[in-house]
């Protein structure tokens, strides 16, 4: 793995990352098909369904190995490729995470223990489909509104999503619009600090210090997309991906986004009906990083 945001990857991290999923799968796969195989298993990522912030060529390359297994299948050869989620036992792609990744990852996927993961795999094999997602999802942990995957499978998820945007970003400025400055300064900060906690899993909003540098509270580039991503779709704002680096502190951060919504809002009474010129903001899924 080589983890970075797409529009930042070179050729050569790229190559590094496929080339152990995807040319070492596709010369076994030459190299094989002649043989009287009873199994063919291509070990991938749930990454290459979900998608994973970060690991834009490590999900690319396990696509490809899905998509290997039921070209096979569709030749009539033996192949399966399990998009497993996180293993609970460290590994050497895994080895590395903080306890606030961890704790990231724990929000919607559940850490496989070894044991579950055998029983995963052998559950795999007995089944006929080419590709397979193996990895436990806490449902009653998947954000709201879930994303599209799962929101077939999140009881009530229409219901979370209409109370979760009950306030909306247009009802955010309105509502500053009418406060003091400092209710608006409160108001704003309190967004911010509520997401950053929610980024790095903290269990708190007041361990969040306002006067603290994001890059001293544990952010790197990928955690800094993610709350530009919830800042986005709290505001309704198009905000660049070098939000958290241009206003260094959940502080600051805040005086940037009040300022934004009021310059940006426009009164009801201002407003005139027909087609609105407003583009949509296109916000990044957002996941969990994990192998």
């Amino acid at each position: 793995i080589d983890d970075a945001i797409a529009t930042s990857l070179t050729p050569e991290q790229v190559d590094a990352v496929l080339a152990p999923k995807v040319d070492a799968a596709w010369n076994l796969h030459r190299q094989t098909r002649h043989l009287p195989l009873n199994a063919f298993v291509l070990f991938s990522s749930a990454s290459a369904t979900f998608g994973s912030p970060g690991q834009a060529a490590y999900a690319a390359g396990n696509g490809f190995l899905d998509a290997l297994a039921a070209h096979r299948q569709a030749e009539g050869l033996p192949a399966q490729s399990i998009g497993w989620g996180y293993w609970q036992q460290d590994s050497g792609m895994t080895g590395h995470l903080s306890d606030i990744d961890r704790a990231r990852i724990g929000q919607a996927l559940t850490p496989i223990p070894t044991a579950q993961g055998l029983e995963l795999f052998d559950a795999a094999l007995g089944a006929p489909h080419p590709h397979l997602l193996a990895t436990p999802i806490n449902l009653t942990k998947a954000p709201s509104p879930p994303p599209p995957l799962l929101q077939d499978l999140v009881r009530g998820s229409s219901t979370r999503r209409t109370a979760s945007s009950a306030v909306g970003p247009t009802d955010l400025a309105g509502r500053l619009a009418g406060l003091s400055p400092e209710e608006q300064d409160g108001e704003v900060l309190s967004l911010v600090r509520t997401n950053v906690a929610a980024v790095l899993a903290h269990g708190s909003v007041g361990s969040v210090d306002a006067g603290r540098p994001f890059s001293e509270l544990g952010f790197d580039s990928l955690t800094a997309i993610e709350l530009r991503n919830r800042l986005a779709t709290a505001t309704g704002q198009r905000l660049p991906a070098t939000l958290v680096f241009d206003h260094p502190t959940p502080r600051a951060l805040a005086q940037h986004l009040k300022h934004t919504l009021l310059n940006t809002h426009v009164p009801a009474t201002a407003q005139t009906t027909g087609t609105t010129t407003e583009e949509p903001i296109a916000i990044v899924a957002m996941g969990c990083r994990y192998p």
